[in-house]
Order: structure tokens, then sequence, then C-alpha cells
């Protein structure tokens, strides 16, 4: 080959030819056999970045064009092979000429990720899963058919590894895995309260003494502009105790009101949910309470416009999960416990909008099927304390406690959650048992002339035996 040509210099190439690795060759025929539809098109020559192919041809090389020399270079090797260094991403084309001028043959040349070295890669990594890697305008193509979700991931990250972002995932998921989601709230409330409380009256025979001591003393004017001191209602109390006597010409009546309050409550809720595969699903067991919400100005009378917004309470869940390989479940969970707390309300207008305890929590983790993980130390305690008295006077040691009312409350909350995700596959109609089998409507004489309303009956296994699944020419396995 006397004169071989490129749109670059050949010999500053030179040395790079010598260290770069020599894929396999690619063996071209000869011109009159390359001759198709398309004329003199040789196909697609395809060469991984900073790496070689060798083209061969039937005929002599007297020349050789690249069409961009930034996307790839060509040396020669001999009168009839030339080297393809690919240099940079992209296409562009090789034109191959004889020692008449005229042309031999035209190739495409593509330059990208090496992708025989991905296919060898997934080959080891995933061998049950048939996974085909093209190269399209210097994008890896990624194309089959897997079983899960995570060997898509796995084989998605080999391939940026390979191309960066230019990946181009067409992987398509098999059957879709279904997964059920077990979960146990298990909540312990207890409160402990104590009250402990003064009031009374005292007044002279003259009437020009009078006093009232104790919750919700104050002073109602009479009729005829005099002032009378008064008390509250003793509520909420399990205990009131009263007395009358006299000191000197000073009359007084006493009251002792007391309370000791213990309780104690237990919460379980175990909602269970299925959800496919990168599906998400969500769970609500309790309720909605309104909220008065105003739409300012709705009219030129000034007045403002009043809707509705529900909120929900209760136990809630929402979870996402994904099936990897080997069984392995990865598990976004949001479980939620909510109550009305009168004690948080507000009143806005007249309305009042009671207010939520709330406990939420929201992780990822990774299980096999089966396993279960808790979430717990979602405790909370709570200690409130409350003393009116008299000023001077409930502060005297002993005798203090006489002019004060004084209160203790105390409340502990614990809660614990448990989920179990699990594999499901469906089952068949004939297998499910509803609560309801067992109680069969009566016959209206059995309930007219013996009373009988209730005749629980007895059920067949819910699972039939191995035997009677044998069926020739079904589908199920059990």
């Amino acid at each position: 080959m006397s004169k071989l040509k490129s749109s670059s210099t050949p010999l500053r190439a030179l040395a790079m030819v010598i260290a770069a690795a020599v894929a396999p060759v690619a063996a071209m025929p000869a011109a009159a056999q390359m001759q198709n539809d398309h004329g003199l098109h040789a196909g697609e020559l395809i060469v991984p970045i900073n790496k070689s192919q060798v083209v061969t041809t039937g005929d002599r090389i007297e020349r050789a064009m690249i069409g961009n020399a930034e996307i790839a270079d060509v040396l020669p090797i001999s009168d009839r092979s030339i080297y393809v260094l690919g240099k940079s991403m992209g296409t562009t084309s090789l034109t191959l000429y004889d020692h008449n001028n005229r042309v031999i043959a035209v190739m495409d040349v593509s330059v990208g990720p090496d992708v025989d070295g991905m296919r060898r890669q997934l080959g080891a990594l995933l061998p049950e899963h048939p996974i085909d890697v093209t190269l399209s305008n210097g994008s890896i193509v990624l194309s089959g058919t897997v079983n899960n979700p995570g060997a898509a991931d796995q084989a998605a990250r080999l391939a940026t590894a390979y191309a960066g972002e230019s990946v181009i995932n067409l992987l398509g998921i098999g059957a879709s895995q279904q997964i059920m989601l077990e979960v146990r709230f298990a909540e312990v409330s207890r409160t402990i309260g104590e009250e402990l409380g003064i009031s009374g009256f005292g007044f002279d025979s003259d009437g020009d003494f009078r006093a009232a001591v104790g919750e919700g003393a104050s002073l109602v004017p009479g009729i005829d502009g005099s002032a009378t001191p008064v008390i509250g209602a003793i509520t909420d109390s399990f205990g009131v105790f009263g007395a009358l006597f006299e000191l000197g010409d000073v009359s007084i009546e006493a009251y002792l009101d007391t309370l000791e309050r213990n309780g104690l409550s237990r919460t379980l809720a175990e909602p269970t949910l299925v959800a496919l595969s990168g599906e998400s699903a969500s769970f609500l067991a309790g309720g909605e309470f309104p909220v008065p919400v105003s739409q300012g100005n709705s009219g030129g009378d000034g007045g403002n416009a009043i809707t509705v917004l529900f909120k929900p309470f209760g136990v809630s869940l929402a979870f996402t999960p994904t099936v990897l390989g080997g069984n392995v479940i990865n598990l976004v969970v949001e479980p939620e416990v909510s109550s009305i707390d009168p004690s948080a309300s507000v009143t806005v207008n007249g309305l009042t909008v009671p207010g939520l305890q709330t406990r939420r929590a929201r992780t990822t983790v990774e299980l096999r099927d089966g396993e279960s993980f808790a979430i717990a130390g979602l405790l909370r305690d709570e200690t409130q304390t409350s003393v009116r008295q008299l000023p001077l006077l409930g502060s005297i040691p002993i005798l203090g406690s006489l002019f004060r009312s004084s209160s203790y409350q105390r409340g502990e909350t614990e809660l614990l959650i448990v989920v179990t995700p699990r594999l499901v596959q469906p089952i068949r109609p004939d297998q499910v048992r509803l609560p309801t089998d067992r109680v069969p409507s009566p016959p209206a004489a059995d309930v007219l002339l013996n009373g009988d309303v209730y005749q629980p009956q007895e059920l067949a296994p819910s699972t039939p035996s191995v035997e009677a699944n044998q069926v020739e020419g079904s589908d199920y396995e059990y």
C-alpha cells in the first residue's frame, strides 16, 4: 500500500498504535461482494473509545479517509489492512480507495463505550438475566427482560460506570412480585392525677364582713347595689366534704374537695396491605374531623364564606416496597398514630377546632421474606402541677393547705410498631374462607319456635390436601 492517507497525521498516532490493545480483526470482503442495495456501503464498525479495530479487505488499499479526525484515526498495517483508533465519542465515516482512485467501500464508524467489555461483565454478574447491550450514537442501550427490579438496577449502575449519563435503559421487568406488609401497632398509656382543694364562705352577723375562698372565687353585684362574694361550682371531684362552724360572730362554711385518678389504656391495631413491587400503598383506620376555613371576603356585605376541610386521624400506614435479588425487599415505611387532643384545641370566631396528638415515623430498611423489624422508643412522659393559693396565707407550713388548691397530673405513653413484609402469590377463589361462612341464615321456624338465632357450622380446612390438588391439567401449585 503505497499511499494511505488520513485527515490526521498517521505518524503522530504511531505510538498509540503500539500501546493500544488491538480488538479482533473485522474482516471485510472484496468490493464486488460488498455492493448491495446501498451501493458500496459496508455496514457499521463499532470502536470502543481509546481502543482500536483492524479492518481487512480483499483489495489493495491505496488511500483511506476518515470523515472526522477528532472522533477516529486510521493507520496502515499492510496493503490490505488498516488500523482504526477510537479517539472520542461520536459517529463518522471511513472511505477506502484502490490504486485507480475508485471507492472500495464506505463504512460508518461509531466510537463509544466498550459494549463488549460490558457484555462480559453482565454475563458474569447476572448470568440468569438475558440483557442485550448495544451502542447508539455514543450511548449505551440496555434491552431485554429481567425478573426483578434489583437486576435492572444493577445493570443500569454498571452501564453508568461505562458511559456516565449516556445510558438508555429499555429493560423490562417480568412478572411483578406482590408484597404483603403486616404491621402491628401496640400502644400503652397510663395517667395519674391527684387534686386537693379548699373553698368556703365567711360572714359576720352584722353583714360588715364577707369573704369567699376557693376555685372560681368572684364578686357578684346584687340588685340593691351591694356585692356578694361567691365561689365556682365544685365539679369533676370524687369527694366533697363540708362543715359549718363559727369563730366569734363570724360564720364559716368550708368545703374540702379531693380527687385521685388512675387510668390505663391499651391500643392494638394490625393493618395488612398488599402492593406490587415499586408501587405505593396506604391505609387509614380512624376518621376525619372538620376544620372550618375562612375564604376571606366573599361579597360586598363584608361577610366571610366558611368552608370545611376534613383532617384524618387514627392509625395510618404508607409503604413502598421494591423486591431486590435473592428475595430481599427494600421497604420505605411511614407509620403514624394520631388522636384528637381537646387540650390543644383553639377557638376562632366561636368555632372550636381540636388539636391532634401524633406519633409518626419514616424509615427505609431491607429485609428478607418473613423477617420483622421494630420501631420502638416512641416514649412520652409528661408531668403537670399547679398550685392556686391566697398570698402569704397559702405559704404558711401545714396551715397553708387550708388556703390553697393543688393538682398533680402525670401521663406516660409508649408506642411499639412491628413491621413484617412477605412475598405473596394469588390463591384460588375456592381457597378463600369468609367469617360469614360459619354463620348461615337460620330458618324462620327455628327462630320462631326454638329461638335458635345462631348455629355455627364446621368449615373444611382452608388449605386443601395435596391429593385434592393433584388434578390432571391443573395450572396451580401448592
